[in-house]
Order: structure tokens, then C-alpha cells, then sequence
């Protein structure tokens, strides 16, 4: 009878397990997979039908109780969650600059020197090799680029799992840190479907144009990144938003996008001059003029760029 027991509650253990996987479980009333654990009762509960499956679950969440969010900070006794945007991956050991005690007191003038010791040679310990500090270096420049380009934090993780790759194929032999990290990050934001373009992420690199584009080709094809070709309606609500035209002006736009590419012209052309050229001859027809300088302006593109993509893009339309 006890290995039977025993068994059963093997059996009871491997069910609760399952349960805890989306999906595995439904409702025996119900036949629904709505369910979902009342962390204050233990319970394992229908949302459809209400029924209890099962009670007196163990509690998997801390011993302790907060109703705010200072209260949550000050009983935690967990640090930040790790990152790949940072060389150690946030596991490193910080010294607080504050020269107090643990009860918040002034620490004595000997003492304040020998932590101001700790903290120099905790800096210079941080980085053991020439590797990690040129990790160190090229993250703290996608993250200074990520930032004066306004993009998400999820692309500067997606850039920085790059650049680690790349330093891991040894990538970086004869080419600067620099122009690394940049196409790293531009190769992010193709990752992610961020709109931006090569000339803006030159604006904020070290490096020019050239070398981020020809960097960032090597890159993806020694990394095998399988990049999609960049779809010009991705830049129409942002240059939108810079031009001030509304809805319907931008729905005219996407339109004369789509004909347009339907019709093979967007081959071998550039998104954003694509994009800035439908523009313009949407502004035109939805009677919202907005001269070829002022969209130029916005998207970077030349004048003659626009002309040459919206006489292409209204003879797709069938307009004279």
C-alpha cells in the first residue's frame, strides 16, 4: 500500500506539473483550457465554469507580502534581471559610492580611502581580457546610438546578441569597434522592423556611410542573418508625423505604394526615397501640397530622388 501511495503521488506531482504548461490541462466540466492558480487560496481554478480542480497547492512565491511598489523594492532580495546589453550581462559587483555604513552612518576618513581603493580596482577587475573590454567599449556605443535614435529596448538587445556572435567568430579582426557595433545596431533594427534607415544611423556613428554598409553586409553574410527586404510603408507614419498630413493622406500613400510595387518598381531601390516620393504625390492628390524640399528634408533623400520615384510612381497610378 505505501508503494502504491508513493506512486499516486508521483502521479499527482506529474499532473500539477502539466497543469502548469499552457494548454495540457481542461476543465472536466467544461472541457475548457482557461484555467488559472489562485496564488492567495492554492487553488487550481476554471475561469469559464468556476470549478476548483484542484486545492491546497504549494505556494512557489516569496514569504512575504507587498501592497506598493516601494514596499516590493525594499523586501526584495533579488538584484536586476540580467541583460545582454552590458559586457557581464548585469552579474557584476557594484560598490556603492556613498560613504556611509550599513546603519547609514559617516564612515571615518581611513575608511573612506580604502573604498575609494575598492572602487578603482573593482573597475579595472570588471574587464580581465582585451575581449571584454572590447565588449564593453561596443556596447556602450550601441547603447549611446540606440538612444540618440529613439529605439526600443528589445533592439538594442537583439544588437548586442550580434555583436557577441561576431566577436565570437572573430568578426572584428582588422575592422574598427566602431563600425561594428553601428551595423550590428542596423542589422537590429532590420531584426526587429524598427524604420531606420543607413543615412540616420550614420548621422549618430563615429564612422561613415560607407564602411557601416559594407561592414554590415560582411557581418550578415558571415552570421547567415536572413534579412528581409525593408518594406517602404514602414517609413510612412513617422515621415507622416514630421509633415503633419493626416489619415487619409497617409492611407493615399500606402496605396500608391503597393500599385506601384506591384508593378516591379520598387526593385533595387531605396525604401526611404520610395517612401518619400509616395508621399509627396499623395500630399498632391489628397490636396495637402507639401513642396519635394520639406519631404526631403524629412525622409534624407535628395530632390532628385523624389522626382525620379514619383513620375515612375503616377505613371503606375495611370495619372498624367
Amino acid at each position: 500500500m505505501a508503494r502504491r501511495s508513493r506512486q499516486q503521488e508521483r502521479d499527482v506531482e506529474a499532473e500539477t506539473t502539466d497543469g502548469e504548461q499552457e494548454g495540457t490541462r481542461t476543465c472536466p466540466e467544461c472541457e475548457s483550457t482557461n484555467l488559472s492558480v489562485s496564488a492567495d487560496q492554492g487553488e487550481l481554478i476554471c475561469e469559464d465554469c468556476g470549478l476548483v480542480l484542484e486545492e491546497d497547492n504549494v505556494d512557489r512565491g516569496p514569504e512575504w507580502r507587498a501592497f506598493n511598489h516601494s514596499e516590493r523594492q525594499q523586501k526584495s532580495r533579488v538584484g536586476a534581471p540580467t541583460t545582454q546589453t552590458m559586457h557581464d550581462k548585469g552579474l557584476t559587483t557594484q560598490i556603492d559610492w556613498k560613504d556611509k555604513d550599513a546603519y547609514g552612518r559617516s564612515i571615518s576618513s581611513k575608511k573612506r580611502s580604502q573604498m575609494h581603493r575598492l572602487r578603482k580596482w573593482q573597475e579595472r577587475i570588471r574587464t580581465k581580457d582585451a575581449g571584454e573590454r572590447n565588449l564593453q567599449f561596443a556596447l556602450s556605443e550601441i547603447d549611446r546610438m540606440a538612444s540618440a535614435l529613439g529605439v526600443p529596448r528589445s533592439v538594442r538587445e537583439v544588437a548586442s546578441v550580434i555583436y557577441r556572435r561576431a566577436l565570437k567568430e572573430d568578426l572584428i579582426r582588422g575592422r574598427s569597434i566602431e563600425g561594428v557595433a553601428t551595423s550590428c545596431l542596423y542589422a537590429a533594427c532590420r531584426k526587429e522592423g524598427i524604420p531606420r534607415s543607413l543615412e540616420e544611423v550614420a548621422e549618430v556613428s563615429r564612422v561613415d556611410q560607407k564602411e557601416i554598409g559594407r561592414t554590415y553586409r560582411y557581418v550578415a553574410q558571415e552570421l547567415s542573418l536572413e534579412m528581409e527586404p525593408v518594406d517602404p510603408k514602414q517609413f510612412v507614419p513617422r515621415f507622416a508625423s514630421e509633415l503633419e498630413l493626416n489619415e487619409e493622406t497617409i492611407a493615399k500613400a500606402n496605396e500608391i505604394i503597393d500599385i506601384s510595387a506591384e508593378q516591379g518598381l520598387l526593385s533595387g531601390k531605396s525604401p526611404t526615397g520610395f517612401a518619400a516620393a509616395a508621399i509627396y504625390a499623395a500630399s498632391l492628390l489628397c490636396n495637402e501640397k507639401k513642396t519635394q524640399r520639406e519631404v526631403a528634408d524629412v525622409a534624407q533623400v535628395t530632390e532628385v530622388t523624389i522626382r525620379n520615384r514619383y513620375q515612375e510612381q503616377i505613371e503606375a497610378m495611370g495619372f498624367e
